[in-house]
């Protein structure tokens, strides 16, 4: 089950079990329509997908630290390809 599309798409659901269903803050068995959570996309996933694929911040600090223009601007770059890999929504 996709657990964050439940939780999106039925905001009275407190838990979820995979075996057994999801339920409300009373404990009641809340319906899923699994069409519409299989259907559901996350437009907040770019996030996760950037962030493993930055190159890590130190290559950017040591590159000002000893004045080195061209590996703070590959570093820029690089970034840049990633946004350009991920764009948001």
């Amino acid at each position: 089950m996709n657990h964050k599309a439940i939780y999106a798409l039925y905001t009275n659901v407190v838990t979820i079990s995979d075996s057994v269903g999801a339920f409300d803050k009373d404990g009641n068995k809340v319906e899923i329509d699994m069409n519409t959570v299989n259907a559901w996309i996350d437009v907040e996933a770019y996030k996760a997908k950037r962030a493993a694929e930055y190159p890590p911040m130190t290559e950017y600090l040591d590159g000002v630290v000893k004045g080195d223009q061209a590996q703070i601007d590959k570093y820029i770059a690089d970034c840049q390809a990633v946004k350009t890999k991920y764009p948001k929504g």
